[in-house]
């Protein structure tokens, strides 16, 4: 196999892949709930010839076998399939916009099943050159705990087949298409969750001293929350305290009984997730106290770090490098605080997540995930579809 070869095919399949993924787009669907995109997925996969099994009640698992499937390496690529529920907004996606109000895909996971599928019809295509065996996973549940990786994982069936190695991608806007953003080690956060709601007395807002108001005391724990990192964390080891929700309130004349709040902490350890944990329940325990308030505090660990497998690391800059040349790896100096739940994986199998360049002026896609007008640059599919082929070509069992 050539690598120009590759990139052939993928030019080849270039307008099917972008095709598949309006469609997609148009039709998200929240985590968990993906049944119209599994279907979607099952019948592409059997219009390619491939078999494919359904571990979980949505999502499923192609399979391609090469020469040696029970002897060759056994190589596993991963997309996510579910949406957000956010309204969408965009100019550049105005004709494919999400037809289901309040679901859009704003965080490319339409793209990454779009590149996968991508990438089944390239090794198709060069079947008789797998070694082993091919796992295409399309993955429920990203975006919501208990995150559909790790239900995959604690499930068995990725266990029974011997897994050798592990890749998966997400887009990013913060690299051109053409490029891809790669890391050793740490790559991304763990994304726990917090919940406080604060128990005040209500009453009269002209009179307010008969009242514990708390709206005020969810105020000052709000900035108190912010001297966690500042000043509890080692400066040297990456954390987030970040208050997303706050929740209080019937009218402009009424102080109300409650406050609640949510949000998420961002860190790369147990041992500092749960020191912040405590710090912050400390805080809240405090704060209330001396208003004469009271208070429920809930944490709930989120997704591990994402760890990638140096080794995994190395193969995929090196495909990457004989497919598009030098200038398409940038190596990474510090990890990124979202999180994912491709972490999962990470714990039980070795390989590697890397980021695809999606980003562009003229597509519009210039936006942060999660935002309304988060949209990719779908020449990027040139890049995606034909690298994660060729990792799984070219692997060779270690």
């Amino acid at each position: 196999m050539e690598y120009k070869d590759l990139k052939k095919r993928a030019d080849h399949h270039f307008p099917e892949i972008v095709e598949v993924r309006r469609h997609l787009h148009q039709y998200p669907e929240l985590s968990y709930q993906e049944h119209q995109t599994t279907s979607f997925i099952q019948d592409k996969l059997k219009e390619m010839g491939i078999p494919c099994q359904q571990p979980l009640e949505t999502g499923c698992v192609g399979i391609i076998e090469g020469k040696n499937p029970g002897d060759g390496p056994v190589v596993v690529l991963r997309a996510d399939i579910d949406a957000l529920a956010i309204d969408e907004e965009g100019a550049h996606k105005s004709n494919f916009i999400s037809r289901n109000p309040g679901i859009a895909h704003c965080c490319g996971h339409d793209a990454h099943t779009a590149n996968l599928l991508g990438t089944a019809r390239i090794l198709k295509d060069f079947q008789d050159e797998i070694e082993g065996k091919v796992l295409l996973i399309f993955q429920p549940g990203e975006e919501k705990l208990p995150g559909g990786g790790r239900m995959l994982c604690e499930q068995g069936f990725l266990q029974q087949q011997q897994v050798d190695v592990i890749y998966g991608l997400h887009t990013n806007p913060d690299f051109a298409p053409g490029q891809i953003g790669v890391r050793k080690g740490p790559l991304m956060a763990r994304p726990d969750e917090f919940s406080i709601l604060v128990r005040g007395s209500g009453g009269h807002a002209a009179a307010p001293h008969t009242t514990v108001d708390p709206i005020v005391v969810a105020s000052e724990i709000v900035g108190a929350l912010q001297t966690v990192t500042s000043r509890s964390v080692d400066p040297g080891e990456p954390a987030v305290v970040t208050v997303g929700k706050i929740e209080a309130g019937s009218a402009h004349n009424i102080i109300p009984e409650h406050a609640h709040m949510i949000g998420t902490v961002r860190s790369f350890s147990e041992e500092t997730a749960q020191h912040i944990n405590r710090r912050m329940e400390r805080i809240v325990e405090g704060i209330t106290h001396a208003h004469g308030a009271s208070y429920d505090y809930k944490f709930d660990p989120g997704y591990p770090a994402l760890v990638n497998t140096d080794w995994a690391v190395e193969h995929l800059g090196e495909e990457a490098v004989k497919l598009f040349g030098n200038e398409s790896v940038r190596w990474m100096e510090k990890p990124v605080m979202a999180g994912e739940d491709f972490a999962f994986y990470l714990q039980h199998f070795p390989g590697a997540f890397f980021f695809l360049g999606t980003g562009s002026e003229e597509s519009g896609s210039v936006y942060g995930w999660h935002h309304p007008k988060y949209n990719i640059d779908e020449q990027a599919f040139k890049t995606g579809a034909p690298l994660l082929a060729s990792l799984a070509l070219n692997f060779k069992k270690r």
